[in-house]
């Protein structure tokens, strides 16, 4: 036996380290070659970190939220003889030896998948184990506090579907939502929880860490605007009947071809501001970057060229770049180079936000949840009558140091009446 010492692989331009954001391995567990170990993040993604030998597992260089360097030891695995190629024959009795992962901390990392066991272990197990619900019970990942939570409420974790792989108590919420409980509480008898501590690392710190130096170094003022959205609602749902194959078009794709008109006449609003150098660069091309919430936290991959694109387009972009955001396989170049962002909740959106700038850009969009309510509106024998109309708020957030007041609400005029009118939005 002789241990392959494995480094840190150079995994990308001008990084110097990057963080261990969850190992999927532990020492004692037998890996194949190609096998995923690690997930580290660098300032720009996330990377799956594979095995380049078959063999054990002896040695990890650090905990989640470790920095590690571009080429020093990140794992030691103990091969055959003296080739880092063989792959060892495993025994039952090894099989069985075999300890599980430990459970990891209950933070919100990188959204990853996370796989039991392959096939062909699957197979081995089952001559050592015999299939039950409580072995199925004892394979779900979830933490010690979402497995007291699940006990004390009746629920069997097997049960419980989960997107990423891992229980969270968020599953337990759907889970309840949709099954209840065993039982009923009283009143004033809601579940006490233990108090726990989440280490912020990841994503997570990355985003508190831009979030904090937006709010920190911008002076951010926000402008909020009531749109008829009657006329374009219904625009939508004519187009929506007759896609065939293409994507359903969401609001958003029409909110991307009107700000891509606007950006001509408004083109301090489609700029990036660098503190340091004291220099503002007005970009010709729209990188719309699409605010995309993922379980681990908030991300923002990128429409490059906008401008360019139909609604279609739009659409099919939106769809595949959030698709791939959730499942954590968004490419580094989808995730940087936006100059203006759009942030939406959807049908969560609330009556007005105020967006956090996605720094160094200096202007951040947010359409509210549309809403009906009468309207006075002119009737076409004169005076005005009350009709029901379907409103939205839509909210802008801007660097008061590039953006003066008037310029953001002039813009925001400017797009109320696209969208108010939207057969120009289908005009080539």
């Amino acid at each position: 036996m002789v241990d392959y010492i494995f480094k840190l692989p150079d995994i990308g331009e001008g990084i110097a380290e990057a963080e261990i954001v969850a190992w999927h391995v532990a020492v004692g567990d037998v890996v194949a070659e190609d096998q995923p170990l690690v997930d580290m993040m660098t300032d720009k993604a996330t990377v799956e970190i594979e095995s380049p030998v078959s063999g054990k597992i002896v040695r990890l260089a650090g905990a989640p939220g470790d920095q590690i360097a571009i080429g020093a030891e990140l794992v030691v695995i103990q091969v055959e003889g003296g080739s880092v190629a063989a792959t060892p024959e495993i025994s039952e009795q090894e099989v069985e030896s075999l300890a599980p992962p430990p459970e990891p901390l209950a933070e919100p990392a990188i959204a990853v998948s996370h796989e039991i066991a392959s096939e062909a272990e699957d197979d081995t197990a089952q001559q050592f184990m015999p299939l039950t619900t409580e072995n199925a019970r004892s394979k779900v990942l979830a933490s010690p506090a979402v497995r007291a939570r699940a006990k004390e409420l009746g629920i069997d974790l097997a049960l419980v579907k989960s997107a990423t792989g891992r229980i969270r108590h968020s599953d337990l919420d759907v889970y309840m939502r949709h099954n209840g409980t065993q039982g009923y509480r009283q009143a004033g008898s809601a579940a006490i929880r233990a108090d726990e501590q989440i280490k912020v690392m990841g994503l997570r710190r990355r985003i508190a860490e831009n979030m904090a130096a937006s709010k920190r170094n911008i002076p951010h003022f926000t402008y909020v605007e009531e749109i008829d959205v009657t006329a374009l609602e219904a625009i939508r749902r004519q187009l929506n009947d007759n896609r065939g194959e293409r994507p359903k078009l969401t609001i958003l794709p029409f909110l991307i071809v009107a700000i891509c008109d606007l950006i001509p006449q408004y083109p301090m609003l489609n700029a990036r501001y660098d503190d340091e150098a004291g220099v503002v660069t007005l970009h010709g091309e729209v990188h719309m970057g699409i605010a995309t919430q993922t379980d681990a936290g908030l991300m923002v991959p990128v429409i490059r060229d906008a401008q360019s694109r139909n609604l279609w387009q739009l659409a099919t972009a939106i769809v595949r770049l959030a698709e791939a955001a959730r499942a954590g396989k968004a490419r580094p170049e989808e995730l940087s180079g936006s100059t203006l962002t759009i942030t939406s909740l959807g049908a969560l959106g609330g009556i007005s936000t105020t967006p956090v700038i996605n720094r160094p850009e200096v202007a951040i969009i947010g359409p509210n949840k549309i809403v009906e309510r009468p309207m006075f509106v002119p009737h076409d024998l004169g005076g005005e009558r009350i009709e029901k109309r379907k409103l939205m708020n839509v909210s802008i957030s801007c660097d008061h140091r590039v953006v003066d007041g008037w310029d953001a609400a002039t813009f925001m005029q400017a797009l109320r009446q696209r969208l108010e009118e939207p057969i120009h939005l289908l005009a080539p």
